[in-house]
């Protein structure tokens, strides 16, 4: 499950693929123009105050693929390659430039970001709609052919779909039964994919609710995810020294927490993945796992034997866990939940797995 990182040139796509992974590409991997990928943890909240909690000998944070793609260029867009390559992705995330410097350059000549993201929206559209035409034009021998069921259905959901980009429209506003769903999940369409917009904005934009706003109110109808991110101040709070020290940056400038680590949940959401804990002296862990896995899977996310052997769950909900203080007082409330193969795993979910092999 990875995540891919677009957006036109000098919009802050690396800074905030660096600012994710802690990784900084070489001259070499920029001078290949090819997908650059590391690994982004999840900073979550709820993961610090159980390692507070318990104090663990180790503690392991999850961690999810990110790949900053090529920029988007009028030469690589006209190629292609560069929509193959965000294809490939298991969700998108557009980086938009909203901040003025007259030291970086903008390839439009202007600050704009309605228009950028409209440029790109339309082009994922283009590409989309190129694939249809061509898969149309390849069906048509085969539906010249009796009874060729298959063909005649596959026609019925592409001439849908074309319809629909026809209107401008990303696919995924478009809804599909569970046919169709099955007829095109190897088709590489871009704008059925997640979408997280994320905006590159000044400092001074950080607490501008009417820029912020007038933005959300403009493409929320697109069913996009929305990050507004300042990279220049991301920047600097990352290079601070200790923990303590950003603590005070931040709540000088009233943040509750970085943005960037926002972000991370947010790339969560997009993959559609929820996570759940394992606690205790040894270690604290936080594990991913698809939304909607029941507590087999889970037990599997931590070790086949245990989804092979799963005899129970026990659980605790973090809410319960965080409000009462410790896990004598969680069992003596009676929320100490004992769960079988059948129950749907939670977010935030404290799960201890019961197993014999």
């Amino acid at each position: 499950m990875k995540i891919g990182i677009i957006g036109l040139p000098q919009t802050g796509k690396k800074t905030l693929f660096e600012l994710l992974t802690r990784y900084k590409p070489s001259e070499k991997d920029l001078s290949q123009n090819k997908p650059i990928k590391s690994l982004a943890e999840i900073k979550d909240p709820r993961f610090d105050y159980l390692v507070t909690l318990y104090n663990p000998k180790k503690s392991v944070r999850p961690r999810i693929e990110i790949e900053v793609l090529p920029k988007l260029e009028k030469e690589s867009m006209t190629k292609g390659d560069v929509f193959e390559d965000i294809a490939d992705a298991n969700a998108v995330c557009h980086v938009v430039r909203a901040f003025n410097n007259d030291a970086v350059y903008h390839v439009s000549g202007s600050v704009n970001p309605k228009r950028d993201i409209d440029m790109v929206n339309s082009e994922l559209i283009l590409n989309d709609l190129m694939f249809v035409e061509k898969r149309l034009e390849r069906l048509e021998p085969n539906l010249k052919k009796a009874g060729d069921t298959a063909a005649i259905k596959e026609k019925a959901v592409l001439l849908k779909i074309k319809a629909h980009l026809d209107k401008e429209l990303p696919l995924r506003l478009l809804s599909f039964d569970k046919d169709e769903k099955k007829l095109i999940s190897s088709y590489p369409f871009i704008t059925l994919k997640e979408m997280i917009l994320v905006v590159n904005i000044s400092e001074d934009d950080v607490k501008n609710a009417d820029f912020i706003e007038a933005i959300k109110k403009g493409y929320e109808p697109l069913k996009m995810n929305f990050m507004f991110v300042s990279a220049k101040l991301e920047s600097e709070i990352a290079n601070l020294g200790s923990e303590e020290e950003k603590k005070e940056y931040l709540g000088a400038l009233g943040i509750s927490e970085p943005a960037i680590d926002v972000l991370t949940r947010l790339y969560m959401k997009a993959l559609d993945l929820i996570s759940f804990f394992t606690v205790g002296p040894d270690e604290v862990r936080q594990w991913l796992i698809r939304s909607g896995s029941l507590a087999p899977a889970a037990a599997g996310a931590i070790h086949t034997d245990l989804e092979r052997g799963f005899i129970r769950a026990e659980v605790m909900k973090y809410e319960d866990l965080s409000r009462l203080g410790n896990e004598t007082k969680v069992k003596e409330a009676g929320k100490y939940l004992v769960k079988g193969k059948e129950y749907v795993v939670e977010d935030g979910d404290i799960v201890n797995i019961r197993f014999n092999v």
